[in-house]
């Protein structure tokens, strides 16, 4: 439904950015063949207007960025030199289908981990909201005592212990995740720790909802 849609799209986190638009000149433009080669492989009609001169590339130059992480979520400014020299996450492109996948298929496991790793009592409801190199965010929703009606909403970032380097070591380390939050559930014991103590989590926003 729309307004389904619309509520998706509000928990997502987004950039706005002001740019200038500067045309490319291929004279004097020293990636002007890897921008032709990436339109190409985009587009299956590139051959037919690359060279053609009323067709131009054009480059978005940075001046001002905001990134909102999502509805009730930290917003800031980022500072555009640093956006200028980030790379894109090792993860970028697989993102959305992990998210989707853990929350379609391991309801059962982020429940425990919301109550047994992040410490949440009376959970409602919990789901990934996004998932990087460094590890994954949660959105917990909890009800304030014993009112249904008064629900509590907050967003954990949950840390791997090491950067991942690829899809298969960031589906490693949140099943290690799952296991430790599974072992601590059934009351098992380490020699040394307790399951979990050492996984890096963060309580990165809260938001209360009527």
């Amino acid at each position: 439904s729309d307004t389904a849609a619309s509520k998706k799209g509000q928990d997502v986190s987004r950039c706005s950015l002001t740019c200038k638009v500067e045309k490319l000149d291929p004279d004097t433009v020293p990636d002007m063949d890897v921008i032709r080669m990436r339109y190409s492989l985009t587009h299956a009609y590139a051959d037919q207007v690359m060279d053609s001169p009323k067709f131009a590339f054009y480059r978005l130059l940075p001046e001002t960025i905001y990134y909102v992480g999502g509805f009730g979520v930290m917003s800031r400014w980022v500072n555009v030199d640093e956006y200028r020299a980030a790379a894109p996450d090792i993860l970028a492109k697989e993102a959305s289908e992990i998210v989707s996948k853990l929350n379609r298929e391991h309801r059962d496991d982020l429940a425990r981990t919301a109550n047994h790793i992040l410490m949440v009592e009376n959970l409602e409801n919990c789901r990934v909201s996004s998932v990087d190199r460094l590890g994954f965010d949660m959105r917990v929703t909890r009800r304030q005592g014993t009112r249904r009606n008064k629900l509590e909403t907050d967003e954990f970032r949950v840390g791997f212990r090491i950067p991942v380097q690829s899809t298969e070591d960031a589906k490693s380390e949140v099943l290690k995740v799952f296991q430790e939050a599974w072992e601590k559930a059934n009351d098992i014991q380490w020699d040394d720790e307790e399951p979990g103590s050492t996984i890096p989590v963060l309580k990165i926003a809260a938001d209360s909802l009527e």
